[in-house]
């Protein structure tokens, strides 16, 4: 029951985007793959967020929404905040234990577990990502925006992961949209500052393949 959480520097920097890319290009390869994004704030419908995008990259109906994010709040605030302004408490002890019901299911597919924020934000009462990644004992996949000052939050988040002793899989540099230093500088530099970490570079397009990250995840991860 293989896993990687996805989880980023901070919010709207393209988790949901990196994370669909690469459910399609490990599909495209014969990868099992299979995905669980167990909170979802700032919920209106089944069509527009993101665990509807997450089953579409699966190839999945949206009649499996409740199996994707079965904690869903509507206010666009950090989930334990979303969920108090409903009357209602993520409890860390349920989502940890709701995420590894989800690994134990996977069997041999390769479980992409996407949180909600940043590294070092909360996701549950007391608790942060970088805390239920620390439960579940999984390797991240890091998320960053080219936008400036990207390099420093990066920066900041891997000493978070460091910190915790916890295994970064990749850094994927998402183009930050509007004008702002060209992406290529940011991974650049970030390959500098994180050497022995991969750092990819992911255009803001429909067209990004992810190839070069499944392959390489793929290989660390020992995946069939």
């Amino acid at each position: 029951m293989p896993g990687l959480f996805v989880t980023a520097t901070g919010t709207d920097v393209g988790k949901t985007f990196v994370a669909c890319a690469l459910i399609r290009a490990l599909r495209a390869r014969g990868t099992a793959v299979d995905a669980f994004k167990p909170v979802l704030s700032g919920y209106v419908g089944p069509e527009d967020n993101d665990a509807a995008l997450l089953l579409e990259a699966l190839g999945q109906p949206l009649s499996g929404l409740d199996r994707m994010s079965p904690l869903r709040f509507s206010a666009p605030l950090a989930p334990p905040s979303a969920a108090r302004a409903e009357g209602k408490t993520i409890e860390a002890r349920v989502l940890g234990s709701l995420c590894g019901a989800r690994l134990a299911q996977s069997g041999k597919a390769l479980l992409v577990i996407e949180g909600a924020g940043g590294v070092m934000s909360p996701i549950a009462e007391g608790t942060t990502n970088l805390d239920l990644i620390r439960s579940l004992k999984l390797p991240a996949l890091l998320v960053s925006g080219s936008y400036l000052g990207a390099v420093s939050h990066t920066l900041t988040a891997l000493a978070a992961l460091s910190i915790r002793r916890l295994p970064v899989a990749a850094i994927v540099v998402s183009q930050s949209a509007g004008d702002h230093p060209d992406a290529s500088e940011v991974t650049s530099a970030l390959a500098e500052f994180a050497p022995g970490i991969a750092v990819l570079h992911a255009p803001r397009a429909p067209s990004w393949d992810a190839a070069a990250l499944a392959e390489r995840l793929v290989k660390d991860l020992a995946l069939v």
